[in-house]
């Protein structure tokens, strides 16, 4: 066992009056030992500095420490310290060990939790377990450059300063903030001065700060849904009113969203979590021009757009906002890895102050090391050449994902190509449940999340998100295999009127395109159908000779039947 240095002062019960110190010393240490405060290979403080806390003569504490060896409670040597022993007296390993007695509350002695404490949920954060296909919302933590980053992080540490010692900025290290003010200017086409970044703990601090300076209770708050459940978590542990709002291709649906009324609007414009897609410019102006009518503040989280693989770059909501109505956040846990606990937000300039105050009295600051350390992996090009790496590496991994369901999922699961981020979803075919399917590939080494898990309410069909970033080809090629086989496995378990019931979901839900709407029932969905058919003209007459069918090869009796009794018609 390896012996437990210390440097802390010991701690012992006081002193009873005309109790010799050399019995009290002894029976203190032996209980401390006895009771496990102090364990097995720990070191007991030198006899010089006990004799000083307790103000004893130093022959007292030698008297003590002999008898403690003499009965085989500790061992040592001049010179090398005394330590307590490995292995304890015979008879004292039957004794039972202290217990930790519960307390007991009487009346109104109990402490009162406060309203926020208890609406207050645990968010779970990353497990610590093998990475493995598709595991979602991980980078690929094993081509990150440790190695860069730890001579970085060595060489700052011999430079660093008193009055760094000392701390920096609620804000943070203002290098960091004009390099992070320099790089999002360039990059993602925001428009920001230093001083209004301000360096978090990553997105979700920035949740909490938002909500700390803008949200009283019974506040309405519009997110997404599907959609980032740490957000709504966040807001609701403030007493927000969560208003859940749809969304399509184009990003959410403006015209679901209150004319008035609302104080903050939370959206993930550049990679849409956790459906993949990417807000339209057109989707973006619209929802600028709502938030400037309705005076809503929108939240933009743009956790993970830097790895762009296709299309055209569209600017941040924020740089297309003159108004001052985004507050802008971003996170370099996903981007680089999760331990690094640093973001940022850019704040508009007349809330900056306010931002300031609260950061104060939270956390102070986030951790100035950290802080150092990045600022020279952005000035010095690092970051701007392992985001190149990354990019195309994350690109080649999609493509084999795209590939390999292709050839090997056809007709169980339609995975959906991104133009950005991390991961995508995919979308179950012939009547599979989410959540089955999700049990079925874990039990092949396969990690895929159900889409319902981050809706409120029954909005989306059955699919799954797929993580294609932090595991390679290899990889990506074995999850593909194993994934065909329990799907296939899980419909075949399936009862055979329920596969049949299901064929017509599925039709109807590809006669949409793959549009998120939503949909709380088979009926729902019809009859978003025949709105979208008749707004968009997307039902198309067929040759009067045979069957009449609409877009997506749904028949008009199918599509009659699905409507019935919700007041839609049928062309």
């Amino acid at each position: 066992m390896t012996k437990l240095a210390t440097a802390f002062e010991l701690a012992l019960p006081s002193r009873k009056p005309k109790v010799p110190a050399f019995r009290w010393l002894y029976a203190s240490l032996r209980a401390e030992i006895l009771e496990g405060r102090l364990r097995p290979g720990a070191r007991l403080p030198s006899t010089r500095d006990l004799a000083s806390q307790y103000e004893l003569a130093r022959g007292t504490i030698v008297s003590a420490f002999e008898q403690l060896k003499s009965e085989g409670y500790v061992e040592g040597s001049v010179g090398s310290g005394t330590y307590v022993s490995k292995v304890l007296p015979e008879k004292l390993l039957h004794v039972a060990p202290a217990q930790v007695a519960e307390p007991v509350w009487h009346g109104k002695r109990r402490p009162v939790i406060s309203d926020y404490g208890q609406r207050a949920s645990p968010f779970a954060g990353y497990e610590n377990r093998p990475t493995r296909a598709f595991r979602a919302n991980l980078p690929a933590l094993d081509l990150f450059p440790t190695t860069l980053w730890t001579k970085i992080t060595l060489r700052c540490l011999r430079r660093i300063s008193r009055r760094q010692l000392m701390g920096c900025d609620p804000l943070g290290y203002l290098p960091l903030r004009q390099a992070v003010a320099e790089y999002l200017s360039r990059s993602r086409g925001v428009r920001c001065a230093a001083e209004q970044v301000a360096i978090v703990s990553g997105v979700q601090e920035a949740l909490d700060l938002t909500a700390r300076l803008l949200l009283n209770p019974g506040d309405r708050v519009c997110v997404e849904n599907p959609g980032y459940p740490g957000a709504v978590l966040a807001f609701r542990a403030f007493c927000a009113r969560i208003l859940a709002v749809g969304v399509d291709d184009e990003g959410i649906e403006i015209r679901q969203l209150p004319a008035q009324g609302v104080r903050l609007i939370y959206v993930t414009p550049g990679h849409q979590f956790p459906l993949g897609t990417t807000m339209s410019l057109a989707r973006r102006l619209e929802l600028l021009e709502w938030a400037r009518k309705s005076g809503a503040l929108i939240f933009e989280d743009d956790y993970d757009s830097e790895y762009r693989y296709s299309g055209r770059p569209i600017p941040a909501l924020q740089g297309l906002d003159s108004s001052g109505l985004v507050l802008y956040a971003g996170s370099f846990s996903k981007v680089l890895f999760p331990a690094l606990r640093l973001g940022y937000m850019v704040i508009p300039s007349d809330l900056s102050h306010h931002f300031e105050a609260i950061q104060s009295l939270t956390c102070r600051h986030a951790p100035l090391l950290e802080q150092l350390v990045l600022t020279d992996f952005i000035t010095e090009g690092h970051f701007g050449r392992h985001l190149r790496r990354m990019r195309e590496v994350y690109a080649e991994r999609l493509s084999v994902l795209l590939e390999e369901g292709h050839l090997r999922l056809r007709g169980l699961l339609e995975i959906s190509g991104v133009e950005a981020g991390l991961q995508t979803a995919g979308w179950l075919s012939g009547g599979i449940d989410a959540e089955s399917a999700a049990v079925a590939a874990a039990k092949r080494n396969v990690d895929v999340t159900p889409l319902d898990r981050y809706s409120q309410g029954r909005v989306v069909p059955e699919g799954l998100q797929l993580g294609f970033a932090a595991v390679d080809a290899k990889e990506i090629r074995r999850g593909v295999r194993e994934l065909a086989i329990a799907l296939e496995g899980a419909r075949k378990a399936l009862p055979r009127n329920s596969q049949k019931s299901q064929r017509q979901n599925t039709v109807l839900s590809k006669t949409t395109g793959g549009r998120r709407g939503s949909w709380e029932s088979a009926s729902g969905k019809a009859v978003a159908l025949g709105e979208e058919c008749r707004e968009r003209e997307l039902l198309a007459r067929a040759d009067p000779r045979k069957d009449r069918r609409y877009a997506g090869g749904v028949t008009r009796p199918t599509l009659r039947h699905l409507l019935h009794g919700s007041g839609a018609q049928v062309p």
